[in-house]
């Protein structure tokens, strides 16, 4: 946000001349607070001049206080909207301060002004970016990247939103762009194995993932990735090692604690997957999986009135699993409540035919597609 933009221009001799002079040189030497408040005294001297209101917004920006910056930055452009830079320097701030749309209002018209403006497409790009409006953001950050070919970040911008607004094959495009300046890259691994696996080509997609482990171990969510997907295709004793690499990484993975101990459910480890468990639905008690594979562990233990507090919240959390119905009514019938587990079948028997519907109606229509496999941890959700 330069300085230089914002108008320093000769003034009258005087007094007030003086204290510009002085919140000047404050500013000039880094004495951000020191300077703030001289230019508020030159505001209080001149309130119609937006000089000093412009330059306590920039200082509020230099210390990082974006939100404090905005209103000063509107009351200059209020008082001198012709001011160069100064839109500019306002979006700056509302960009950094989170208020994403407030900046796209400001970036926009500014762009239509000065087409082909780098600093602002890539700002429109990473502001929609921001907003998750993916598609949106695309074109923008195609344009940025387009014109700075050395630009690593731009490009990995660029995947993810072309992956997110399932451009799939676009992904793979810059994926071949982000390996000629980055032969090793682990996050354009994981894009691309995200991308074969929306098309369905599993494989691809797990060797993308294995690559991206191999080439940084410490990739945050690449162990993860890789784990979900061998768990998808139900190599447990093979998923299982993925999720603790991950969190030997990051003790504090949720997701990773949720499926290492489903694996181990799955390898009838029930003793080794309950405090893994625990712990997950400790850390997020809306699991549905969590509580779901609790209640199973507690099922077989024997602990009737601790697997239907389990379950109950599975079936809150999910209502549409069927494996959670199918528990319930299990439960409730090793219980002797005939007509709650004859509910539950109903219900797990219902979501299987409209499951079954679905697919039929699909097929009519030629649309048929395999179970799809999603990797969570690279997505806006996990995010």
């Amino acid at each position: 946000m330069a300085a230089a933009a914002l108008p320093c221009g000769a003034q009258a001799k005087g007094p007030a001349n003086d204290a510009r002079q002085a919140a000047l040189t404050l500013e000039q030497q880094g004495r951000n607070a020191e300077a703030e408040a001289a230019w508020a005294l030159v505001a209080k001297a001149k309130p119609a001049s937006p000089e000093a209101w412009a330059h306590m917004g920039l200082l509020e920006a230099r210390q990082e206080r974006y939100k404090e910056a905005v209103p000063l930055y509107r009351k200059a452009l209020a008082l001198g909207p012709a001011i160069p830079s100064l839109q500019l320097n306002l979006g700056l701030a509302l960009f950094k301060s989170g208020e994403l749309k407030a900046a796209l209002e400001v970036f926009s018209p500014l762009l239509k002004s000065e087409p082909g403006n780098q600093q602002l497409t890539t700002l429109m790009g990473m502001a929609h970016y921001g907003l998750a409006e993916y598609a949106e953001a695309a074109p923008y950050l195609k344009e940025a990247a387009d014109r700075d070919p050395q630009s690593l970040t731009l490009r990995l911008a660029l995947a993810h939103s072309y992956l997110w607004s399932k451009q799939f094959q676009k992904v793979m495009d810059v994926y071949h762009e982000i390996l000629q300046l980055d032969p090793d890259s682990a996050p354009a691994n994981m894009l691309a194995g995200e991308a074969l696996d929306e098309l369905r080509d599993s494989e691809g997609s797990t060797n993308m993932f294995r690559a991206a482990v191999k080439a940084n171990p410490k990739e945050p969510n690449a162990h993860f990735g890789l784990g979900y997907l061998l768990w998808a295709q139900k190599k447990y004793p093979e998923a299982a090692p993925e999720f603790q690499a991950e969190l030997d990484n990051d003790p504090g993975h949720i997701q990773a604690l949720l499926y290492l101990g489903d694996s181990e459910i799955q390898m009838n480890h029930l003793d080794a997957a309950r405090p893994l468990l625990e712990k997950a639905v400790q850390l997020n008690p809306k699991l549905g999986l969590g509580h779901l594979d609790l209640g199973v562990i507690y099922s077989e233990n024997g602990q009737t009135g601790e697997a239907l507090r389990e379950l109950t919240l599975a079936e809150k959390f999910t209502p549409e699993d069927v494996n959670v119905h199918w528990r319930l009514g299990r439960l409730y019938r090793t219980m002797g409540r005939k007509e709650e587990a004859k509910a539950e079948f109903d219900k797990a028997s219902k979501l299987n035919k409209a499951a079954d519907d679905d697919l039929y109606k699909k097929i009519a229509n030629g649309q048929a597609r395999p179970p799809q496999t999603q990797v969570p941890a690279a997505s806006p959700e996990v995010k």
